[in-house]
């Protein structure tokens, strides 16, 4: 019979992992459920849902820290940021739309997967923003790591440890995080036309300059075309979208710069400010694959230089769609539901590199039979084991999510 677990506060949170523990039962961590269908089939016996530990506990503008309960709602976090002028800089995706969820998730279920949008580039990961936590780990011990400043410590930087270990060490009862201001505008320069190649040279270039480039992608004339955005569908071929973001006079001398810089690639188009944040909103959510829930759904990692040549590769097998983020260095892709083989295809794509991918949305048989994340090797598998053993020896948490 099992057993579903709803805390209200970091008590009661310790009281239902104690549960697990003097039972030995293995337990499902959700939040809002929004990232439930991400990883492997797990067998548990109970849930754990944080959803009822939410609210913000403290935020200070002026100091540019928020805290707040695990399972607080994105949309409010993002809500009070918003009053303020500021924001999450690592721009986190809302991937309800791809993997057909109700809402945007929670804080915890957002640290836990470790996401970040197009500014990553930029601003970095979700893990470079946390900086602490209260969580109950599988032992059911109470522990809290970090502050409310960044700083250097001798010793372990737990918070690095438990983003994006997707429930597995630890369950999160508060979190800590860096917020910044956010920008006054923003446009997009956008070159038409060019291949994979072209505009990996493109990005490149626009990244090795002074103007401060905050996203680079890579629309393919298929992506492109998906788009909401007029301009960006209007288009009729490739685009290559380059965002500069910051105070306005800074904005336009930065796109004069860059226009000149890229003007062997050919002429730029400019996106204003309102078709700009659609159009990255639309990359960020990956909107452009979320339209099809028979097809499933890859998140490639690889170095930028090899982003086009891994999905050309992959693209050679045909009904593939996909685009370039983060400079060439995130790929998202999708194809045929039916295609068993795609782990091996997808894999072997950028097999050589230090590439990894994660099959973000495929049915459950599929779950089951293929890694779900990049398999490790064998060392670091060795650290992998031993640091789940230390935080979570019983193996309650989450189950095999990650790795059987």
């Amino acid at each position: 019979m099992s057993s579903a677990f709803k805390p209200e506060n970091p008590d009661q949170l310790k009281e239902a992992v104690a549960w697990a523990v003097s039972n030995k039962a293995p337990v499902e961590v959700v939040g809002s459920a929004t990232k439930s269908p991400i990883g492997r089939i797990m067998q548990t016996e109970a849930s754990i849902d944080v959803s009822g530990l939410v609210g913000i506990t403290l935020y200070e503008p002026e100091e540019l820290v928020l805290s707040a309960r695990a399972g607080t709602p994105l949309r409010e976090i993002e809500a009070a940021l918003a009053a303020n002028r500021q924001e999450m800089a690592f721009e986190p995706p809302d991937l309800s739309g791809l993997i057909g969820t109700a809402d945007a998730g929670t804080l915890g279920g957002l640290i836990a997967a470790n996401l970040a949008g197009p500014r990553r580039l930029k601003a970095g990961a979700a893990r470079d923003h946390f900086l602490g936590f209260n969580a109950v780990t599988g032992r059911g011990e109470a522990i809290k790591s970090g502050s409310r400043v960044m700083k250097n410590v001798t010793g372990y930087d737990l918070p690095k440890v438990l983003a994006g270990s997707w429930g597995t060490l630890g369950i999160m009862s508060d979190i800590t995080i860096k917020v910044l201001p956010a920008a006054e505008t923003q446009i997009t320069l956008a070159l038409a036309g060019l291949d994979g190649a072209e505009a990996t040279k493109a990005m490149s270039a626009a990244l090795r300059s002074s103007c401060e480039v905050s996203g680079a992608a890579y629309l393919p004339e298929n992506i492109a075309s998906a788009s909401t955005v007029a301009d960006v569908s209007a288009a009729a071929a490739s685009l290559t979208i380059l965002r500069l973001e910051g105070i306005e006079p800074s904005v336009e001398f930065r796109a004069t710069r860059l226009k000149d810089i890229l003007k062997s690639f050919g002429e730029a188009i400019r996106l204003e400010e309102a078709a700009s944040r659609s159009v990255w909103i639309e990359v960020r959510d990956v909107h452009y694959l979320g339209n099809d829930a028979e097809r499933i759904v890859w998140r490639l990692s690889v170095p930028p230089s090899e982003g086009a040549n891994v999905l050309a590769a992959i693209s050679e097998a045909g009904n593939v769609r996909g685009f370039l983020d983060w400079a060439g260095g995130l790929i998202w892709l999708d194809m045929p539901v039916s295609d068993h083989g795609s782990a091996q295809l997808v894999r072997g794509a950028f097999a050589g590199t230090t590439g990894h991918a994660t099959l973000i949305r495929a049915p459950q048989a599929l779950r089951a039979a293929v890694p779900v994340f990049e398999p490790q090797m064998a060392v670091l598998q060795g650290l992998t084991s031993r640091l789940k053993d230390a935080f979570d020896p019983y193996g309650i948490l989450n189950p095999g999510r990650i790795y059987a």
